[in-house]
C-alpha cells in the first residue's frame, strides 16, 4: 500500500502575519511545558488535602514533572493533544484576513521546534499526517466582536485521555436540570477515571449538541477557582463538584478527597422544548493559555504571569 501524506504548502504570509505567527508558536510551545497559573495554584491546594502516603507520591511526582518540563523546556506529558483556538476578535485587527493562515502555520513551526507529538490522523485514510495539521485540525472557532482593532484567544490542548469523557446529548425538557446533573455523573463514573484526575469538569447547556457541546468547551477556558455569573449555573457548579468529588477518584485514579480542580458551567438560551447538555474534561496536567493582542501585537498573558515570549 503507498504511504499517503497530507499537502500542506507553507502559506506567503506578510511581514505582520509572520510576527504573529511567530508569537505564537513560542507561545504554543510554552503551553506545552508549563501549567497555567489557576491549575498550578490548584494542584498545590489539593496536595495539601490528600493524607494517604500514595496520593501524596503521585502529587510529587506531578510536581517534579512539571519542574522537569521547565526546566528541559519540553511537553509534560507525551499527548501534546490536537491544538484547538477559542478567537475573539474585532472587525478592525489588521491581520484578520490571514488568521486562519497564521494559526494553521503557528501549530505546524511549533511542531517542529518544540517539538510536538503528531496528533493529526486523517479520519478514514487513517494515516499521520505528521505535523500536527489535517483536515479540521487546528480547529479554529472564530467570534468577531464589534469594530475593535484587537485580538484575544484561548488556546488549549485538547489530549486523548481528557477527550475520552466528552459526550452532548438533548434531553426531554421534562427531565429538567436534574437529567443535567445525571448525565453528567453518569459520564464521570463511567469514564472520569480515564482522563487523568484531579479534572477541570467542563458542563456545556444550550439547546443543542453542537452548543452544548461548544459551552462545555468554553468552561474548560475559565480559571479553575471562577464562578459563574448566574446564580442557578454557580449552584450547580458547587453540587456537581461536591458529587463528583464524592466518587472518590483521587488524583491519577488511585482513590483520594478530592477528584476535581473545579466544575464549570457554560449556559446559553434554549429552545423550550429541548435542553442540550454536554460534558468535557481537561486533564490534571489542563494545558490551555490565553493571549491579549493589539493591532500593533503587543500582548499580554493573563494566565501566565512573568512570562516572556
Amino acid at each position: 500500500m503507498d504511504t499517503m501524506t497530507y499537502d500542506y504548502t507553507t502559506p506567503t504570509l506578510s511581514p505582520k502575519g509572520q510576527e504573529m505567527r511567530d508569537l505564537l508558536a513560542d507561545y504554543i510551545s510554552v503551553i506545552s511545558h508549563r501549567l497555567p497559573d489557576d491549575v498550578t495554584a490548584k494542584l498545590q491546594e489539593l496536595q495539601k488535602i490528600e493524607v494517604d502516603p500514595l496520593q501524596k507520591l503521585v502529587y510529587d511526582t506531578m510536581m517534579e514533572n512539571q519542574l522537569l518540563a521547565n526546566k528541559l523546556k519540553r511537553p509534560s506529558c507525551q499527548d501534546t493533544g490536537a491544538l484547538q483556538f477559542f478567537v475573539k476578535v474585532g472587525a478592525q485587527f489588521p491581520l484578520l484576513g490571514e488568521l486562519n493562515q497564521i494559526l494553521k502555520d503557528a501549530v505546524y513551526k511549533t511542531t517542529k521546534q518544540t517539538p510536538l507529538r503528531h496528533n493529526a490522523v486523517q479520519t478514514f485514510d487513517e494515516y499521520n499526517t505528521g505535523m500536527n495539521i489535517g483536515d479540521g485540525i487546528p480547529s479554529v472557532f472564530t467570534q468577531i466582536d464589534g469594530n475593535s482593532s484587537n485580538i484575544e484567544m484561548y488556546v488549549y490542548m485538547a489530549g486523548g485521555g481528557c477527550t475520552l469523557p466528552g459526550e452532548a446529548m438533548v434531553l426531554m425538557p421534562g427531565e429538567g436540570y436534574e437529567g443535567v446533573v445525571r448525565f453528567v455523573m453518569d459520564r464521570m463514573t463511567s469514564y472520569g477515571v480515564n482522563a487523568c484526575p484531579p479534572l477541570l469538569v467542563g458542563v456545556g447547556v444550550a439547546t443543542s449538541v453542537e452548543t452544548a457541546a461548544l459551552n462545555s468547551k468554553l468552561a474548560l477556558m475559565r480559571r479553575v477557582d471562577s464562578v459563574s455569573e448566574n446564580a442557578n449555573a454557580a449552584k450547580l457548579e458547587r453540587l456537581l463538584e461536591e458529587g463528583i468529588n464524592n466518587i472518590g477518584l483521587g488524583p491519577q485514579g488511585f482513590g483520594g478527597q478530592k477528584s476535581v480542580m473545579g466544575v464549570n458551567v457554560v449556559n446559553t438560551a434554549r429552545h423550550p422544548s429541548t435542553i442540550g447538555v454536554a460534558v468535557s474534561t481537561g486533564c490534571w496536567s489542563h494545558r490551555r493559555g490565553y493571549i491579549k493582542l493589539d493591532k500593533d501585537l503587543n500582548y499580554e498573558l493573563p494566565y501566565n504571569k512573568g512570562v516572556e515570549l
